[in-house]
């Protein structure tokens, strides 16, 4: 089991940046894959973006691409979400998500059936 602390959320307006941290404890050395997924009101949960832990795959949604960059620190047991060019439509709770023991393929990083491990999520709203 791994545990996971969110931080970063926050307000900010159209066209500004914010970044978010997900650090993990627990069951680390077993991780194979971290991923941040959004839920906007009204609407299911989507995924943003992906990073297996040798760095070697990484994933973004269409709707994020050129504007998040995903990055982790292995030695941290963290992973990061830069988010430039904040939009109204990236206003969502975003989740931190960890994948411990391998996968059949990376690919399964983009989908939220690929995690076993959430973390409590962080407000990002974004002011037009």
């Amino acid at each position: 089991q791994v545990q996971l602390v969110e931080s970063g959320g926050g307000l900010v307006q159209a066209g500004g940046s914010l970044r978010l941290s997900c650090a993990a404890s627990g069951d680390i050395f077993r991780i194979y894959g971290m991923g941040w997924f959004r839920q906007a009101p009204g609407k299911e949960r989507e995924f943003v973006a992906a990073i297996s832990r040798s760095g070697d795959s990484i994933y973004y949604a269409d709707s994020v691409k050129g504007r998040f960059t995903v990055s982790s620190d292995n030695a941290k047991n963290a992973v990061y979400l830069q988010m430039n060019r904040l939009k109204s439509e990236d206003t969502a709770v975003y989740y931190c998500a960890v994948r411990v023991a391998e996968l059949t393929m990376a690919t399964q990083l983009k989908y939220d059936y690929g995690y076993n491990n959430w973390g409590q999520g962080t407000q990002v709203t974004v002011s037009s």
